[in-house]
């Protein structure tokens, strides 16, 4: 089983490695920034099971990368690490989007188990998974029953085909999404028309999206396409 992936933005050197390594030594693997730049450029290039957030960091606070963050990834859960107390922050942290808010002082027997609730909570046990059909695609909102990609005002109505390609790139965001996959899932054969089709779809996906300039369906050389959002 793999383990799970967990981002750690925590501007306190000496902190920061210590959860780190107590996390590694739970059976976690842990990307650790110093700040929310550095935060939002590790997300950018890989998929988290779990961001770990400090409030107060420098270029960056917490707050500003999670409001980033949900404008483009609704399911990945967050946890604010933080020194305050106050009840209007952790207010501020519920509504951004938090799932759980952990205050300075604490141990890692606690931290763990709100780690290991959270986690629970974001997977749904095996016969009782709710897939996700609304994804936030950076300014975009993309329904995929209802086959409507909207921006703004802009509502685009979609094929049925365009809403099967564009639910496999956000499901694979960041990522690349191999060409084989999403032929043999969508058209059902990866003969070379089927794939000369797919590329005409992907170009009508790349001008539905075109008023987001930090959207890009990116083409990967002998690999597939990879949808990738950045914060502008």
């Amino acid at each position: 089983m793999n383990a799970k992936k967990i981002l750690l933005l925590e501007d306190d050197p000496n902190l920061g490695f210590m959860l780190q390594e107590n996390l590694e030594l739970r059976g976690y693997e842990v990307t650790l920034c110093s700040d929310g730049e550095q935060g939002t450029q590790a997300y950018a290039r890989e998929n988290f099971d779990l961001c770990l957030v400090d409030v107060m960091m420098p270029k960056k606070d917490g707050f500003t990368f999670a409001r980033e963050l949900r404008q483009r990834d609704a399911q990945t859960p967050i946890i604010f690490l933080t020194a305050k107390s106050l009840k209007e922050d952790k207010i501020e942290g519920f509504k951004i989007g938090a799932d759980d808010y952990v205050t300075k002082p604490f141990s890692m027997e606690e931290l763990g188990l709100r780690i290991q609730a959270v986690l629970k909570r974001s997977v749904a046990p095996v016969g009782e998974q709710v897939e996700t059909t609304v994804f936030k695609i950076g300014g975009y909102t993309f329904d995929y029953e209802r086959q409507t990609l909207q921006f703004k005002s802009k509502k685009q109505k979609l094929t049925a085909k365009e809403a099967d390609l564009l639910k496999l790139l956000c499901q694979h965001l960041n990522q690349t999404l191999e060409r084989d996959l999403a032929l043999k899932t969508i058209w059902g054969d990866d003969s070379y028309f089927t794939a000369r089709s797919m590329d005409v779809f992907i170009s009508r996906l790349r001008g539905y999206l075109k008023h987001d300039s930090g959207i890009e369906i990116l083409n990967v050389h002998g690999k597939g396409f990879k949808l990738v959002v950045r914060v502008t």
